[in-house]
């Protein structure tokens, strides 16, 4: 286990001197974490109670003033990394949750979790797509500051439906990203799925909305989570008003098993002649692998299928997922027999 102890006061403008708290904060965490102090004898130097201090030392981890890394080759879910990685060329990050877990709770570990490891990928002079959905939303409420410069949070699909217009569950889930890194937020402010394909070609044409679309191109990291039609958890596409019954039904005739930015595949990862895709708003799957960092976030076995599809699409750069789906998903594999088409 590593711990890192930053001079990184939260997200203060430059120039900006920490607040009072940010100072004792990062002061108990050095005393704790790097001089070995009890809590008690820190309470004693900082004239403050022990519970005072752990409040402090709750803050310094919350504001990513602490990171707090394991290292260890010999738990199973290391041993479930060097397989994905194996089997799929994707770096892994497997949560550890316990098997009686609900999917709930399942779905707030590894967003949690997703969060705390997020800074690592995020830098300055970025451009970030941010799909919304469950999970993202879920990871959006535990991010830990990490200030940045000139750098771009994109909204990679539409959220408009016939019961809203999405602009406000998308904005708020958009703001914490911002927020998190002080990066500026692009709004796509279209509906998830247009009525007609042609009014979208009509669009796609108009130059506000091909400054959006450009951004996308250009991304370097793409964040998202995986739509299922299948979890215990709805995702928010399949349970918010964005399908009716007709769709639905094209969606079974198609053979789709999830979506990525409501954007729909099969199990072998293809996209073609699904007709919702024709009407739907996220980016493609060619714009989505032009970034070069592709973090997927997974939570629940459910969402098997759906995983196993954009692996196959090869949307994932970088996977986080907890134990009982990273293991359901190797162990599956290892039961099919090898085909010409499988890497």
């Amino acid at each position: 286990m590593t711990m890192t102890v930053t001079d990184a006061a939260g997200p203060a403008l430059e120039g900006e001197l920490p607040s009072g708290k940010t100072r004792d904060a990062l002061r108990a965490a050095h005393l704790y974490y790097l001089q070995d102090l009890t809590m008690d004898a820190i309470a004693k130097e900082l004239h403050t109670s022990r519970s005072s201090v752990s409040r402090l030392l709750s803050h310094a981890r919350a504001t990513g003033l602490v990171e707090i890394s394991i290292h260890s080759p010999l738990d199973l879910p290391s041993r479930l990394e060097q397989d994905i990685l194996e089997r799929h060329e994707v770096s892994a990050h497997v949560v550890p949750v316990p098997d009686h877990a609900s999917d709930v709770d399942r779905l707030e570990r590894v967003a949690l979790t997703a969060a705390r490891i997020l800074n690592r990928f995020i830098d300055s002079n970025q451009t970030i797509g941010v799909a919304w959905g469950s999970t993202m939303s879920a990871m959006s409420r535990h991010l830990a500051p990490k200030p940045t410069h000139n750098s771009e949070i994109v909204q990679l699909n539409g959220a408009g439906n016939l019961r809203t217009t999405g602009i406000l569950y998308a904005s708020e889930l958009l703001r914490r990203f911002g927020d998190a890194f002080g990066a500026r937020v692009q709004q796509f402010p279209v509906p998830a799925f247009f009525d007609d394909p042609t009014t979208k070609e009509a669009f796609w044409r108009e130059r506000s909305t091909r400054r959006l679309l450009d951004l996308q191109s250009a991304m370097d990291v793409a964040i998202f989570g995986i739509g299922s039609p299948f979890a215990e958890v709805p995702s928010h596409v399949y349970q918010g008003g964005y399908l009716e019954r007709a769709d639905y039904r094209g969606l079974s005739r198609d053979g789709v098993v999830g979506d990525v930015a409501t954007v729909f595949y099969r199990a072998d990862g293809s996209t073609d002649g699904i007709a919702l895709n024709a009407r739907g708003t996220g980016p493609d799957f060619a714009t989505l692998r032009r970034a070069p960092r592709r973090i997927c976030v997974v939570s629940g076995r459910a969402k098997l299928p759906s995983l196993r599809g954009a692996l196959a699409a090869g949307l994932v750069t970088d996977l986080i997922v907890d134990e009982g789906t990273a293991r359901g998903l190797v162990e599956d594999e290892a039961e099919r027999p090898a085909t010409a088409t499988e890497s």
